[in-house]
């Protein structure tokens, strides 16, 4: 059919779902199967729902080199907007400085003496971390990754992005559940990391295309049946600010149950998302999580 074709019948609902799968095919993110992804609408606010919650699920995004600046900034719309709805961490800090260091921490509760952005194969890890808790029950989804637990920086894609790749013990899983990012997204597993590329970030793109990727992506985890079903939480950090010495990041806790526009200025920082982390899915803490103030409470993540 020509470009000249029109279409009398259709709905304005019909236009604005194929204008929604237009805007998700062009962000080069892929689809994993030939059928196009169910697109939901996500409710205008997504937190503050009154209703029995029981967290089983927990998604971390992770985005770069960004601090605390961008609470506010006109660069991130998005980013702000969720802010405003749902709840904001106001005195959360990374661990140190560059990116990996911080991703070990995230999970394993330490940095495993870590001071570089080394790749798997200089810093291979035999240690115990959340994934090797969950056995095979978590999933990464890293963005522009060529293969399955890729262990090497190619591209958009940096493996220092992608932490489960540097864990000796859990190779066969990692293998099964380090996957590069597809439509639909699959968020079945208990605990899950989307990582994007280094665009997508906000490490080498401006705010803005960070601010876009997460307009796009955030509505179809809201939207999912996890969350519509109040059985997922979700968070939204920074490995590590610009090069500020605090190193404080802002970090969003998107749930039905957190209050609509909730900041929290309790101290925390990434042990702290490892420990709420550990604790919503009931694990053993790790490390420097043990002693980490929790987030739970402070943003009302419990059953009502």
């Amino acid at each position: 059919m020509g470009p000249s074709t029109h279409f009398p019948g259709i709905t304005l609902r019909r236009w604005s779902l194929a204008l929604t799968l237009c805007v998700l095919i062009a962000s080069g993110v892929s689809s994993a199967s030939s059928a196009a992804p169910v697109i939901r609408t996500t409710p205008s606010s997504p937190c503050d729902a009154p209703g029995p919650v029981h967290y089983d699920h927990v998604v971390w995004i992770m985005l770069e080199n960004v601090g605390y600046a961008v609470v506010g900034s006109p660069s991130a719309p998005y980013f702000n907007q969720l802010a405003s709805s749902c709840g904001l961490a106001t005195n959360y800090d990374a661990i140190s400085h560059p990116s990996l260091p911080n991703y070990m921490a995230l999970t394993s509760g330490s940095t495993q003496g870590i001071t570089d952005d080394g790749e798997p194969s200089e810093h291979p890890l035999p240690v115990p971390s959340i994934f090797s808790q969950l056995g095979s029950n978590w999933r990464t989804l890293a963005e522009s990754m060529p293969s399955n637990c890729d262990r090497v920086t190619s591209g958009t894609y940096a493996a220092r992005h992608n932490p489960a790749v540097y864990y000796t013990n859990i190779t066969a899983s990692c293998r099964r559940n380090d996957i590069p990012l597809t439509l639909p997204l699959n968020l079945s597993a208990r605990f899950t990391i989307i990582v994007p590329n280094i665009c997508d970030d906000m490490h080498s793109c401006p705010e803005s295309v960070g601010d876009t990727w997460l307009r796009r992506m955030v509505p179809l985890i809201l939207s999912s049946s996890f969350y519509t079903s109040r059985s997922l939480a979700l968070f939204i950090t920074f490995d590590e600010n610009d090069g500020d010495a605090t190193n404080q990041v802002p970090t969003l806790v998107i749930a039905p149950s957190v209050p609509h526009g909730a900041r929290v200025g309790a101290k925390f920082t990434h042990y702290s998302l490892l420990r709420t982390t550990e604790m919503l899915l009931h694990l053993p803490l790790l490390g420097a999580a043990r002693t980490a103030a929790p987030m739970i409470g402070s943003f009302r993540l419990t059953g009502q």
